[in-house]
Order: C-alpha cells, then sequence, then structure tokens
C-alpha cells in the first residue's frame, strides 16, 4: 500500500469507529463511556458510503474491499440495533 493508500485506509477506519461508537459498540474514548447516538452511527455509514461511490473505480481492489467489508458490518449492527429499539422500547 502506498501512503495515500494507507490514508484513505486510516480515514474508513475513522468511520467506522465513529459508527461503531455512535452504535454503542465500542466505548467513546473521550469520555470512556458507551454512548449510544444512533444519527451519529448513520451518519458515519453515509460518509463511508459517499467515499466508496465518489472513488469507485480510483482505489486498488484491497481498499475497496475493505470499504464493502466496513460498511456490510456496519448495516448489519444498524439494522440490528434498530431491532433492539423495537424489541425493548
Amino acid at each position: 500500500m502506498d501512503k495515500n493508500d494507507q490514508l484513505l485506509a486510516q480515514l474508513l477506519y475513522i468511520f467506522q469507529s465513529s459508527a461503531m461508537q455512535g452504535m454503542g459498540k465500542m466505548k467513546n474514548p473521550m469520555t470512556d463511556k458507551i454512548e449510544r447516538n444512533m444519527e451519529q452511527a448513520q451518519q458515519s455509514i453515509d460518509m463511508l458510503e459517499m467515499i466508496k461511490e465518489k472513488t469507485k473505480g480510483n482505489i486498488s481492489p484491497e481498499l475497496a474491499r475493505i470499504m464493502d467489508n466496513f460498511l456490510t458490518e456496519l448495516r448489519l449492527n444498524y439494522v440490528d440495533e434498530l431491532n433492539k429499539d423495537k424489541i425493548n422500547p
């Protein structure tokens, strides 16, 4: 991976981590607490989807695979969290 690929991978990880924090799957490093903010999670997922769309055909297959894996994982977790809200309002 060249430097720009590494930087893009780090950016993708930042949005993935932000979404996981928003879903309450990871501690917020600033407060060291589990905090749930589904709006933040959705915004981070939307940002990853936008990056995927804007970089389509312009990134390495490895980075495209990383992005697809992050998005799949985040979408499944997001739906799971929404379903928890329906079961335990």
